[in-house]
């Protein structure tokens, strides 16, 4: 069993990919379905009831000799509250037998476990239902976002204009007056530069490297606004600088803007998917001189301003609504968390509900 298989489950741990053979057997602890067991490294304290007969390593507990009722010290287990001040702190948090040993659970008659697991069953299902719509709507707004990108930076805000055909498949038709480019006619990228840790000298100018600012320098190397896209490391992924900045060596940046606006390029490299053009490299790399053979569409100037005016202010409702979203998931999780504590601790009274 791997931490990652513990990791994808929930509560019940259905089926795994990793088989063992009869020698790694021999070398781990075999269990039964029903079993509970607790992860004590990388995912720290997740608790995890096997429905399967599965063999755990030494990143695991299972309590042979506690005959409580499993769904009771799942929960038990699955309260933020039992790990509070235990565990070995390195890299990352770590528990061991001994520190889950030690901890003192509360454990109530048994007839009272089974009222508790059931009612943490049924209200806890009620939130993570929730959960599970909300986490569907942000997903519906990031496709509506994307969509909503594509279509204003392919068609334009005019649905009455003329159109004519690309000559491009993936972008079929577009406004007559636009014109179809190859990205190095629109845009430069240049490669950033290499910033050692000994180098960095603590200043006002964000060091952006491939998945964003990872610190600040006293000086820069490029003027803004411009636009970074990650060239290893978080390959793709674009970002848009309003303040002079230090482009790291991880990344590519806007070296020109040839008749087109950095806020419009912005929302173009969005559509574009660089990040696949990173799959024919053996290190995972984006090459600059691959983005600069891409077609790209290019409207006026003026209309690259209307366009980009546009988006931000409808991306920008979207983004809103998403983050109102998370924030709510958020609350959801800490009320589930909450309220496991609550039930397990008895301060709530089960037998009113």
């Amino acid at each position: 069993m791997r931490i990652s298989d513990v990791t994808a489950s929930n509560k019940y741990l259905e089926t795994s990919e990793q088989k063992l053979s009869e020698l790694g057997k021999s070398k781990s602890i075999a269990l039964e379905p029903g079993e509970l067991f607790v992860s004590i490294c990388a995912t720290v304290g997740k608790p995890i009831i096997t429905n399967i007969k599965c063999c755990i390593h030494d990143g695991f507990v299972y309590f042979p000799f506690l005959k409580e009722n499993r769904e009771y010290l799942f929960y038990i287990f699955s309260g933020g509250e039992l790990y509070k001040g235990v565990g070995k702190q390195g890299t990352q948090l770590n528990l061991n037998t001994d520190i889950i040993g030690d901890i003192k659970l509360p454990i109530p008659p048994l007839p009272e476990q089974q009222k508790i697991a059931q009612f943490l069953d049924q209200e806890t299902s009620k939130i993570d239902k929730l959960i599970t719509k909300k986490e569907r709507l942000i997903k519906l707004l990031k496709e509506k976002r994307t969509a909503l990108i594509s279509h204003a930076v392919t068609k334009g805000l005019n649905p009455d204009v003329p159109m004519k055909d690309s000559g491009v498949e993936w972008l079929g038709e577009i406004p007559e007056h636009w014109e179809v480019k190859r990205v190095k006619y629109a845009f430069i990228l240049q490669r950033g530069y290499d910033l050692s840790s000994d180098q960095l000298i603590e200043g006002i100018y964000p060091v952006c490297a491939s998945n964003g600012v990872i610190g600040f320098h006293n000086k820069f190397n490029v003027k803004a606004p411009c636009i970074t896209v990650g060239r290893s490391g978080s390959v793709g992924e674009i970002n848009y600088i309003e303040n002079d900045f230090w482009a790291h060596n991880t990344a590519l940046f806007v070296k020109e803007f040839i008749n087109s606006i950095p806020r419009f390029i912005f929302y173009i490299l969005l559509i574009l998917d660089t990040k696949r053009l990173s799959a024919g490299s053996a290190v995972g790399t984006l090459n600059r001189n691959y983005i600069h053979e891409l077609l790209t569409p290019l409207p006026p100037i003026p209309e690259q301003q209307k366009i980009a005016q546009f988006l931000d202010r409808e991306t920008g409702k979207i983004d809103n609504l998403i983050t109102k979203t998370r924030t709510s998931i958020d609350h959801l999780k800490e009320y589930r968390t909450a309220l496991i504590s609550a039930a397990v601790t008895g301060k709530i009274d089960v037998r009113e509900h």
